[in-house]
């Protein structure tokens, strides 16, 4: 897998339907202890309302989980579940707490509301695509440094730490797909002066 998309930050978001309150929550996540974590939080942050229903998608091992929490069966986890299953996302949780308002919903205005509910907090979380990246360096003079970054932004590349030295270092990632032309260029631009050094690979945001 070269490619896949998630959830960019924890975030929430809420709507009432028919008096009932509904709250939906996202985080990204990238194992079972973290979505159970996560889980545990929001039944402790919201003891007193009536369901805490979730369900998470996680990349390794293509696993899926999902609980109804007392809803009738297939009209609260399932759509939570649905909803981020078609919204292609992986290694995210997902959690909608509901606060009874006194009017039924019925099993047809549960399955919507929680699919709703699963929906705004996977908008909420903003859907990024994470790519197979190289983490490259790249050491020039200070008179070069400006052009660098230029060069760095034009491939969409993601700086992570710049040391101020004798001459300047970046420590970036940027897509496998983009990294052998961005050394061209670079070496290119410099007329061969200088050149990037791989030392690593890792999914980021691309």
């Amino acid at each position: 897998m070269q490619e896949y998309k998630t959830v960019e930050k924890e975030s929430n978001a809420e709507f009432i339907e028919k008096k009932s309150r509904f709250i939906g929550y996202v985080k990204p996540v990238k194992t079972q202890e973290e979505a159970v974590d996560f889980i545990n939080s929001i039944k402790s942050k919201h003891w007193d309302a009536t369901h805490n229903v979730y369900a998470y998608v996680l990349k390794d091992n293509n696993i899926q989980r999902y609980s109804d929490d007392g809803e009738p069966s297939g009209t609260a986890g399932v759509p939570v579940l649905d909803v981020i299953l078609k919204s292609e996302v992986v290694d995210v949780c997902v959690v909608v707490t509901r606060y009874f308002g006194g009017t039924l919903l019925g099993a047809g205005g549960l399955v919507r509301a929680y699919a709703h509910g699963s929906k705004i907090a996977l908008d909420a979380g903003n859907t990024i695509t994470m790519g197979l990246c190289s983490v490259l360096t790249a050491e020039v003079d200070y008179s070069f440094y400006e052009r660098l970054c230029s060069l760095l932004e034009d491939f969409g590349a993601s700086i992570e730490s710049t040391d101020y030295a004798e001459n300047v270092k970046v420590v970036f990632s940027v897509s496998q797909s983009k990294a052998n032309s961005l050394s061209d260029k670079l070496t290119d631009l410099s007329n061969g002066k200088y050149s990037l050094n791989c030392i690593g690979e890792r999914f980021a945001k691309i």
